[in-house]
């Protein structure tokens, strides 16, 4: 069975509604400049949608330093850190021991050597996601709504669990899968209806597609 990621959740009905749905993980993004960036209090309602379930809850950071992400730890629950940014295996390594917990680092991919430039991270980040590589004039490193070539990935080889992101729709998740390879998805701008708007119909649709 394919794991499924909704990120960039702003509202806690659209998290419930994924949690019925059957997501495996929820995301919220702290990164000013992104349309999905939430306050501490909007992430703590989203995540306590998640109740005593096995949903694992996700907290994308960008390039953050300590003081940001203990702020944020100090007020939200998060199970797994998403690392978004330029950080070095030694940075990702650093927030593992420092916070105690997993560390999912996220790696731009535009070709092969993008896919084996990711490997250094392999064994010292607890899960890798794989996000197409933003347009030169980009303002964020992802939710770009851009896809990359998924058969790059195609029969390689990680220690660690890996996600495919960047561009994924109802409509073409289950041809990402079949190419890639891919046992976990990750989507956010694929279910909305705007910038930072999610739809509960789309967010249902997806995972329906990938589940069903």
């Amino acid at each position: 069975m394919t794991l499924v990621k909704i990120c960039g959740l702003k509202e806690p009905e659209h998290a419930n509604v994924a949690m019925e749905a059957g997501t495996d993980f929820l995301g919220c993004v702290f990164f000013e400049p992104s349309p999905r960036n939430v306050s501490v209090e909007q992430a703590a309602e989203v995540f306590d949608m998640i109740g005593d379930s096995d949903v694992r809850s996700v907290g994308l950071f960008v390039n953050p330093d300590d003081a940001f992400l203990n702020k944020i730890l100090h007020q939200v629950r998060l199970d797994i850190i998403q690392l978004h940014g330029q950080e070095s295996p030694e940075r990702v390594e650093e927030v593992r021991q420092t916070y105690g917990l997993p560390v999912m680092k996220a790696m731009p991919i535009e070709t092969k050597a993008d896919v084996e430039s990711a490997k250094i991270y392999d064994g010292i980040a607890d899960y890798l996601l794989f996000d197409a590589k933003p347009p030169k004039d980009a303002t964020r490193p992802g939710g770009n709504a851009l896809a990359f070539d998924w058969t790059l990935l195609s029969g390689t080889n990680w220690s660690v669990p890996w996600m495919l992101a960047g561009g994924l729709t109802v409509e073409n998740v289950k041809d990402a899968v079949k190419q890639s390879g891919a046992r976990a998805v990750d989507v956010s701008s694929g279910v909305e209806i705007e910038k930072g708007v999610k739809s509960p119909e789309m967010i249902q649709a997806f995972i329906d597609a990938v589940k069903g």
